[in-house]
């Protein structure tokens, strides 16, 4: 059963990442509608990374995301090994990175359309996912040091 886990984040952070995207893709383009007075679902096309840095280098970030999702494939087990929190940050960086790379593969940009007022930039589930998955992982592997310090 647990062996399964990281797939089955992986299957489901990615396929609720497409399924919001197309949605954006559907009902959003080229707009924004407010949902609360500090977010808003604001469809966005992005070339670059987040906060829109280095617009324009899709293709550039397109080998760059398949060198990480390599590298994360290569490490898993190492990463798996430190813990629960690590293995489910793997995951998440990984169905992250997958969302966002079919983005930049089947439409030469990332489609991006959560608008928090306070905050830089527009997101998607995607990059949510990378986010939290590298805190998990993050901690997942300080706290194993910890651990393997104290002994």
């Amino acid at each position: 059963m647990k062996k399964l886990l990281s797939p089955a984040i992986v299957l489901a952070v990615f396929l609720l990442d497409r399924l919001a995207k197309s949605w954006a893709l559907g009902h959003l383009f080229g707009r924004s509608v407010q949902v609360l007075p500090f977010f808003h679902l604001t469809y966005a096309e992005n070339t670059g990374v987040a906060f829109g840095m280095f617009h324009g280098n899709n293709v550039f970030f397109m080998v760059v995301s398949t060198g990480l999702i390599a590298a994360l494939l290569f490490y898993r087990r190492r990463i798996q090994g430190y813990g629960t929190a690590a293995g489910a940050g793997l995951a998440l960086v990984l169905a992250g990175a997958l969302g966002n790379l079919y983005d930049r593969i089947a439409y030469g940009f990332v489609v991006d359309f959560f608008d928090f007022s306070f905050f830089p930039a527009v997101f998607n589930v995607a990059d949510s996912s990378i986010t939290v998955g590298a805190l998990l992982m993050a901690l997942g592997i300080k706290d194993t040091g910890k651990e393997k310090a104290a002994d």
